[in-house]
Order: C-alpha cells, then sequence, then structure tokens
C-alpha cells in the first residue's frame, strides 16, 4: 500500500490509498467502522463483500460499508497486479503519519 494523498499533504478529511495485489495473491479479509471508496485501476480479480466473490477489473468502482467484511483477490492467471485505489477517512490513521509522531 502506498498513500498518495494524506496527512503529510494537508489533506483535512480523506487519504486516497494505492494497492497493488500480486497475481494470485489477496489482502486480509477485514472489517472496520468507517467506509471506503474503491477504483479499480487495472488487473482482474475478485472482492468479497456482501457475504460473497464478485468478480472485478479495471474501470470498476466499489462502495465497502462500513462494517462490512471484505476482501480482495487478484486472479492467478494474469501479467501483473490487481491494482486499485481506495479513499478512507483521514481520522482514522489511513491517511500516513499522525502528526507529531
Amino acid at each position: 500500500m502506498a498513500v498518495m494523498v494524506g496527512r503529510a499533504d494537508g489533506a483535512p478529511h480523506f487519504a486516497l490509498r494505492q494497492f497493488a495485489v500480486e497475481p494470485g495473491g489477496h489482502t486480509p479479509r477485514h472489517q472496520h467502522d468507517y467506509e471506503h471508496e474503491v477504483f479499480v485501476v487495472s488487473g482482474e480479480g475478485t472482492v468479497f463483500l456482501g457475504g460473497r466473490e464478485n468478480p472485478i477489473r479495471g474501470g470498476d468502482v466499489i462502495y465497502v460499508p462500513a462494517n462490512e467484511e471484505h476482501q480482495f483477490r487478484s486472479k492467478q492467471d494474469q501479467p501483473g497486479p490487481l491494482r486499485f485505489l481506495c479513499m478512507v477517512p483521514i481520522e482514522q490513521n489511513c491517511g500516513g503519519p499522525v502528526p507529531g509522531s
């Protein structure tokens, strides 16, 4: 994960993060008390959301509600990673270093 825009940039409300999930890889299955919005930049895979696996690919937009279990999985047989951008509330410590740390 790379923070593209966050606290260090002076963003007061949201952080924009970029993820690259290598072919066959996945993010942890988890949930948290804040929403996030996702734009799939490239690649193919699935997102576990709403209790089921859903296919995703470059150009897709995904809304992950607060407290919803989710996981992103990259397709095994593709030439590169599944890449997506994820926007989250900055106050959830998702925007890079906390000021004063």
